[in-house]
């Protein structure tokens, strides 16, 4: 993978000895390594690191949180599960409202998609609203977490992060078999077989393990398109991967049971894979565990 991109500032050690620089008596003491503030990422510029942080994102909850910023969130989504630890709210991100947000009291709020005007809404109260879209590449993943470990005043433990995503994924990548064919897959995400291509931030991940995506072909402009039956079926994958494993959802007996389904190579040599449908809808750190399990299934299928 290309090498991140060159960012982050020189580390400074900050003396917070006048009264403009000290942190409120209200406020949590600053924590982590200390970047040179202001900093300006993009068009959010902070005069202090922020110590009342608002997640409505679940991917930028685990960025903060990997980057040792958990302790200066004050508040994040309802989705937003992981880690544990995290201090969900009834606060949505999918339709996230100003007046919710600003009652946390926030000095940075974070989120991926601007909804219901709510940046314009918090800016005008002179909050700072990073915005953090969905990734397209790994690139973007890594961008991200330079970018709020900047904002947080973690740039070096970013930094880091970073780089052992970069090598967790070369380690996993490099225990793929050597085959002569690639292997084709479909990927679910939910059971009307809407699904993904290559040109998303998920297939990128399929693709740099060796997979063949049976809806790239006619999708060019459609990243998100929904597959006829007849169409798995002449495809014939040899993997199938379950982002819809949700409690309740599509399990491989369910799979496996659906008319005609029964002749498909995947469901013959049982290899229908399902995945943590959170780990796979986020571009967080946890995108190595994904590529792990896409690499153990490719793994699973004999060679020859």
């Amino acid at each position: 993978m290309r090498r991140l991109f060159a960012v982050l500032a020189a580390i400074v050690t900050i003396t917070l000895a006048t009264a403009g620089c000290a942190a409120s008596s209200t406020d949590p003491e600053p924590t982590g390594t200390q970047a040179g503030y202001p900093v300006t990422v993009g068009d959010v510029t902070l005069d202090r690191q922020p110590q009342r942080i608002v997640s409505l994102s679940p991917t930028l909850t685990e960025i903060l949180f990997a980057i040792g910023a958990g302790p200066q969130v004050v508040a994040v989504d309802e989705y937003s599960t992981y880690p544990e630890n995290a201090p969900r709210t009834g606060l949505s991100g999918y339709t996230p409202n100003a007046e919710a947000v600003v009652a946390y009291s926030p000095d940075l709020v974070v989120l991926d998609t601007d909804t219901n005007g709510v940046v314009s809404s918090l800016r005008a109260l002179d909050i700072p609203v990073y915005v953090g879209p969905a990734a397209s590449t790994v690139e973007d993943t890594y961008r991200q977490i330079a970018e709020l470990g900047t904002l947080t005043g973690h740039p070096v433990e970013a930094l880091e992060l970073v780089n052992r995503i970069k090598d967790d994924l070369f380690k996993i990548l490099t225990d793929l078999p050597e085959r002569e064919e690639p292997l084709t897959y479909f990927y679910e995400l939910d059971n009307t077989y809407y699904t993904v291509t290559s040109q998303t931030f998920i297939g990128t991940l399929f693709t740099a393990a060796g997979l063949v995506n049976i809806a790239d072909e006619g999708n060019l402009d459609n990243p998100y398109p929904q597959l006829s039956e007849e169409r798995i079926f002449a495809a014939n994958p040899d993997l199938i991967f379950l982002a819809d494993a949700y409690p309740g959802g599509e399990t491989p007996e369910t799979v496996a049971a659906r008319p005609g389904w029964e002749n498909l190579t995947a469901v013959r040599n049982g290899s229908i894979v399902p995945l943590d449908p959170d780990i796979a809808s986020r571009w967080g750190p946890r995108i190595v565990d994904l590529q792990r399990s896409i690499v153990d299934a490719v793994a699973s299928v004999p060679t020859s």
